[in-house]
């Protein structure tokens, strides 16, 4: 049970890397698994070969160096977006132990694939925002950003799984109740005034 528990918050924390960068958290399983420090299941141990390490190495770069170009960054996030839900899928169904296949690619699916999907979504927002304001000029520095904080979290997965999961699901909560209490204050605001009916006398 411990290890099952252990292996899924790995495979989470994996999969919200995936959402800042779809190849950098699979290049870090790569290297993982071939120095010893991360077994892989049934199935995926291709991850941790050396074929599999120069293909997520020869990605990591494009896609690192794609995101520094205008324009092309929004152009990668249409792609990034679906990749990075496949990733998160992915990361977490090669690591989960000890459940049935059918538990486990539920739990890959939604957990993984969701977590990716949401942090991805998140920077595309942000993304946008920054192109919005700026005119892609602060781009450049949320494409860092987003670097350092997919090769971070890679490495706090497997350093720290528990601790990196119980934090990103605080995070989600905090980032949850704004996003809720902000759509309930817009919905308010734009509501309609109902009218009001003239009291007549008897």
């Amino acid at each position: 049970m411990e290890t099952t528990l252990l292996s899924i918050c790995l495979g989470i924390g994996l999969s919200a890397a995936c959402g800042f960068r779809v190849f950098v958290p699979l290049l870090v399983m790569s290297l993982a698994s071939l120095s010893g420090h991360l077994s892989l299941t049934a199935g995926f141990q291709w991850i941790g070969t050396y074929p599999a390490l120069l293909t997520f190495a020869v990605a990591t770069a494009l896609e690192v160096a794609g995101y520094y170009i205008p324009w092309v960054d929004h152009a990668l996030d249409t792609v990034a977006t679906p990749a990075s839900i496949v990733a998160g899928t992915i990361a977490t169904a090669s690591i989960v132990t000890g459940m049935s296949p059918l538990l486990k690619w539920s739990l890959a699916i939604i957990a993984g694939g969701g977590i990716a999907g949401l942090v991805q979504t998140t920077t595309v927002v942000t993304r946008a925002a920054s192109t919005a304001t700026t005119g892609g000029i602060a781009n450049p520095l949320f494409a860092t950003i987003e670097l350092g904080a997919a090769t971070a979290v890679s490495f706090a997965a497997l350093l720290a799984p528990v601790v990196l999961a119980v934090t990103l699901l605080l995070l989600f909560l905090i980032f949850g109740r704004k996003l809720l209490r902000r759509f309930r204050k817009t919905a308010s605001s734009t509501a309609p005034a109902l009218p009001i009916e003239p009291i007549s006398s008897a």
